[in-house]
């Protein structure tokens, strides 16, 4: 149910004060036309105490009943109805109340049309104000659910992509120590532990969106540590790590797969020694580039492409936290293939402690 308008004190200060003010107004009018003080005060004490109560039930009643734009007509029978009941109140009370006051009798009656006019755009105006209040709130509260919506649509999507990654990494990992087991024991055992450690940090990182790039980087060198136990000397790593970038933020577990796509362009369709370099600097404290670049055969890398999963899911988690479809490119030059990554350092409380 939409938040009351009645709910906190603004409302019936508000509210309170422009009845006294308009109280005030009507024993004015009253004693312009001659009327005893006394005689006014009553008058405009308990037309305007009834006024208000019918004002209040219009929003009281707009609270759980909101016409839409088909039904404005609502608000006009409403107010019809409320300002006929509010003067045949009124005027019963006042007749027998001054019953004796043939002068105040002869303005009572004289003031019909006013008094109904009056009490007409009082609860008109009350209704509208209900109206625009309760439909802003109603709006306001309905794209606050889309939104949480579409963040837990987002997070989900999001946890999935990081959770298809796992598998892919796993497969092969087992398939080393599978291979090594038979001929190079001590390695497949060194293998595991990695593996254990690696993982081990994986589940503690899953409740995190953002960490720093420097918990990052530790975290991609298990990754190397693991894979050049399987290609030894023919995998060859640079990281170059400005130590302003290494305090900037980035999406958790976002480099393993981009360098893991980097080992696979680069070392599985050759037999020699492979660099991939990463490079990560920062930009006027908004943004952090990073650079991973891997050597590649064009005549075989053709048949080594894969799917691509590695990268598109890696752009597709770059948009669904940023907005934006131009924070990750490829590309190639000659024997050198390129993944430049932008990270936005925005300017919230990230889920990283």
């Amino acid at each position: 149910m939409v938040t009351s308008i009645t709910k906190g004190r603004s409302f019936y200060l508000a509210f309170t004060s422009w009845w006294i003010v308009w109280t005030v107004i009507h024993v004015w009018v009253l004693d312009e036309y001659q009327i005893k003080l006394l005689s006014a005060l009553a008058d405009a004490f308990i037309s305007n105490f009834l006024l208000a109560s019918f004002c209040l039930l219009v929003v009281n009643n707009m609270q759980y009943y909101l016409p839409r734009k088909e039904r404005y007509w609502y608000i006009l029978i409403v107010s019809l109805v409320l300002s006929s009941m509010y003067l045949f109140i009124s005027r019963l009370i006042l007749r027998f109340i001054f019953k004796e006051d043939d002068m105040y009798l002869n303005l009572l009656k004289q003031s019909f049309y006013i008094r109904y006019i009056t009490g007409f755009l009082m609860i008109g105006c009350m209704s509208m104000i209900s109206l625009l209040w309760y439909t802003l709130k109603e709006q306001q509260e309905n794209e606050q659910r889309k939104e949480e919506a579409e963040k837990i649509a987002k997070d989900a999507e999001l946890l999935k992509l990081r959770q298809q990654l796992q598998p892919h990494f796993l497969f092969n990992s087992l398939n080393s120590i599978s291979a090594l087991a038979g001929t190079q024991p001590e390695k497949a055992r060194h293998m595991i532990q990695q593996l254990s450690d690696f993982l081990r940090g994986t589940l503690k990182k899953e409740e995190h969106q953002l960490v720093t790039l420097r918990e990052e980087i530790h975290h991609l060198q298990l990754y190397l540590d693991i894979e050049k136990v399987r290609f030894g000397h023919r995998l060859q790593t640079v990281l170059e790590i400005e130590d302003q970038a290494s305090d900037m933020l980035i999406p958790v577990l976002l480099l393993q797969p981009v360098v893991e796509n980097a080992i696979k362009f680069g070392l599985y369709d050759t037999t020699e020694e492979v660099l991939i370099r990463i490079i990560a600097t920062a930009k006027d404290d908004q943004l952090l580039e990073i650079l991973i670049q891997n050597p590649f055969d064009p005549l075989t890398s053709v048949h080594t492409h894969g799917t691509g999963f590695g990268l598109a899911s890696i752009a597709r988690r770059l948009y669904l936290m940023y907005a934006r479809q131009d924070l990750i490119k490829t590309e190639r030059q000659e024997q050198l293939f390129s993944t430049h990554i932008v990270i936005p350092q925005l300017n919230h409380e990230s889920n990283h402690h």
